[in-house]
């Protein structure tokens, strides 16, 4: 295997991120896995610790000003008051070459020093945040166009915008207007420890379904109903009418908010950091990940299912279809499918089950793709082109 030689930057490049992009709790952990293969190879020189905790009075008054004047509370992590205090924790020097790499799409407040060189790798854009995931109900109208603005700015001066999702760079090309040019798609990696999951041993497959041994559909993430946890239940008594016993194992939501259902089996919060074994073997564990949300960036447990060899089920909405690269990964449905078109497609996939198998030990040696540092790679190369 032939070994990349370590990036060397130009200059310090930092990543930085709406928090502390040193700590594994921050922004789903998006931030720490990058910035641990980053470091890796030679990408980042460090990442930026922000605390936006600690601003929680100015939040206070900001969010109470907002309700008298527009009646809307909401909106203060995207107000400059909040980006300008937020970065300010750093304390960079403005008159010394600096690069960094932002995770958020209003940091570093524009317009920044002339001395920086700053990128973007975004998951969404804000306006896609406030329409598609409905944050803007309770931002006042004139805060959001102020915001979108900035954020217009400070794309028409960044070096390069990333998306991890070919939905985030369209909006950043239709909707601000950014020169197709500087706008690229890296879609990521998994949020694994790679060390630990060297450390485990292979796991079994699973068994053709049957009564005692059902087919197993994992649900990852919180948000039950947004993430189309509803829809599972839908789509497992339409499997049960073909004849395929089905449960849905889901991981995330808390049980006492989840609806009272036969094939519904809720697993509570698994720490993959923590409990990286338990957490492997029950995505092995699954015949598919699935993933029909009804709004979505680009979801780290599509790319976790994948790095893992298993397969996925979902349809296209926002960033879905980024982290589906093709059929070999799984089954891309156009949006909202019926539970009956997900089963006819999971029983024909399912019969021959050996062709199954095959499928599932192709995928999983592809692992290599999912990782961060197959990501890193790409982001190096784009980051270092004129």
């Amino acid at each position: 295997m032939s070994v990349t030689a370590p990036v060397q930057p130009t200059r310090p490049r930092q990543l930085l991120c709406c928090g502390d992009a040193t700590n594994f709790a921050t922004a789903s952990n998006t931030p720490y896995f990058l910035l641990q293969a980053g470091l890796k190879r030679g990408l980042f020189e460090g990442g930026l610790a922000l605390q936006p905790e600690q601003l929680h009075w100015q939040r206070r008054f900001w969010n109470l000003r907002q309700l008298l004047l527009s009646g809307k509370p909401g909106g203060f992590q995207y107000s400059e008051s909040f980006t300008q205090a937020l970065l300010a924790q750093a304390q960079l020097p403005a008159d010394q070459p600096l690069e960094l790499l932002s995770h958020f799409p209003l940091l570093p407040s524009h317009p920044w020093p002339s001395a920086w060189r700053v990128a973007f790798y975004i998951d969404a854009t804000t306006r896609q945040v406030l329409e598609d995931y409905g944050a803007g109900e309770r931002i006042a109208d004139a805060h959001q166009r102020k915001l979108l603005k900035r954020e217009c700015s400070a794309y028409q001066l960044a070096s390069k915008v990333v998306c991890m999702a070919q939905w985030a760079a369209d909006s950043v090309i239709t909707d601000y207007g950014i020169d197709p040019a500087k706008v690229h798609v890296v879609p990521g990696g998994a949020n694994l420890d790679e060390a630990q999951l060297a450390q485990l041993l292979p796991a079994a497959l699973p068994h053709p379904p049957s009564a005692a041994q059902p087919l197993r559909l994992g649900f990852l993430g919180k948000e039950w109903q947004r993430k189309g946890g509803l829809f599972l239940l839908e789509l497992a008594e339409a499997l049960q009418q073909r004849g395929i016993p089905a449960v849905i194992r889901a991981i995330g939501p808390n049980p006492a908010r989840l609806p009272p259902h036969p094939a519904l089996q809720p697993l509570s919060f698994i720490n993959k950091q923590t409990d990286t074994a338990r957490f492997v073997a029950e995505l092995r564990s699954w015949h598919f990940g699935t993933l029909f949300s009804e709004a979505e960036a680009s979801p780290r447990s599509n790319l976790e299912c994948l790095r893992l060899g298993v397969p996925l089920i979902s349809h296209n909405v926002g960033g879905i279809a980024s982290t589906l690269p093709d059929a070999g990964s799984g089954q891309l449905f156009p949006a909202h499918p019926s539970a009956a078109e997900v089963a006819d497609w999971i029983t024909a996939r399912l019969n021959p089950y050996e062709g199954y198998i095959a499928w599932r030990d192709a995928l999983a040696l592809r692992w290599r793709e999912f990782t961060w540092d197959a990501a890193v790679e790409q982001l190096a190369a784009i980051l270092q082109s004129p």
